[in-house]
């Protein structure tokens, strides 16, 4: 994106001429220079933004700067408190998860998380849990269960982890518990697709009473490479499999399989993180408020009524 690279550029140099500027005269000529730069930065963004297909959402989604789980939980919930283990093999730490509060109300939160650099993604396991990872979702779902807590969880995987270890440990059998764990819960669940919504890894945490979705944020039953590397072997041909797979919010909730879509700031969250988590609080505040006036009987059975009728057509002729 050179233009707008060369327009922010063109920002930060004004503005630094414009602080060691001790002429008022010329502070002003400065400013107005700085708010023309803004004007067109913001028009830039306008129209690059709403012309994006579905593979350039993809690279959003995927934008190294774009706010993860821990951002998001930071943000919006306060005396969050880390709980690590699935009391049965081990810690992982693609998923984390704990108690928090929000607006002084307690409530479990849970999310993927991948990592910035190197180190971290290799920790984090570049956001792909394992077996233990479900499992430990499954363990915090059943103490918001048994203490009535809402459950928050977000979304932000490419897939769950593919490797021999991840198969010989039971990793389908791990995202199937979770799923049925969470359609059994009798409390509120919100869940919100923040980034990459890949595959099952993504389904294992988002069987939730309201599924939200951010603007440019993908929902896929496998990444566009990989669909590309099955059906043509040739992954090159992600941006044509992106296409094909309708991994776009807007065709989400064409299909009912989220809510909502949550708006995000100009220029994607990466570029205004703060004014994101403010709009995705103010998504879940609000579902929340909706689901809390239900019985818990209520909301298990609207629960299994929404999943139960997604992917269902009928044939005219």
């Amino acid at each position: 994106m050179q233009p707008l690279n060369e327009l922010e550029e063109g920002i930060h140099r004004l503005e630094a001429a414009r602080d060691r500027e001790q002429d008022p005269l010329k502070r002003a000529d400065l400013t107005q220079s700085i708010d023309e730069f803004k004007r067109r930065r913001d028009n830039f963004l306008d129209v690059m933004y709403a012309r994006l297909g579905p593979w350039e959402k993809v690279l959003v989604a995927r934008a190294p700067k774009r706010p993860y789980a821990l951002d998001y939980i930071n943000s919006i919930f306060g005396e969050f408190v880390e709980l690590e283990g699935d009391r049965r093999f081990g810690a992982d730490h693609a998923i984390v998860g704990g108690c928090a509060m929000l607006e002084g109300r307690p409530c479990i939160v849970v999310g993927h998380q991948k990592g910035r650099n190197i180190q971290e993604r290799q920790y984090r396991n570049f956001g792909m849990a394992k077996p233990e990872g479900y499992r430990k979702a499954i363990r915090l779902f059943e103490m918001a269960d048994r203490f009535g807590l809402p459950v928050m969880t977000f979304i932000d995987t490419p897939a769950a982890d593919p490797g021999v270890e991840s198969e010989s440990r039971g990793i389908s059998e791990a995202i199937a518990a979770s799923m049925l764990k969470m359609f059994e819960l009798s409390v509120p669940t919100i869940a919100v697709v923040i980034g990459e919504g890949g595959s099952g890894g993504a389904i294992g945490i988002g069987c939730a009473s309201r599924v939200l979705m951010q603007e440019h944020a993908i929902y896929s039953v496998i990444p566009p490479e990989g669909c590309a590397a099955i059906l043509w072997r040739m992954p090159e041909r992600g941006p044509e499999a992106a296409r094909a797979l309708r991994l776009t919010a807007q065709s989400a909730l064409e299909f009912g399989l989220v809510d909502e879509i949550v708006t995000e700031p100009k220029g994607g969250s990466d570029r205004q993180p703060i004014e994101a988590a403010g709009l995705v609080k103010d998504a879940i505040l609000a579902n929340l408020s909706q689901i809390s006036k239900l019985r818990p009987s209520e909301i298990k059975e609207q629960r299994y009524a929404k999943f139960r009728q997604m992917g269902v057509f009928e044939s005219v002729g």
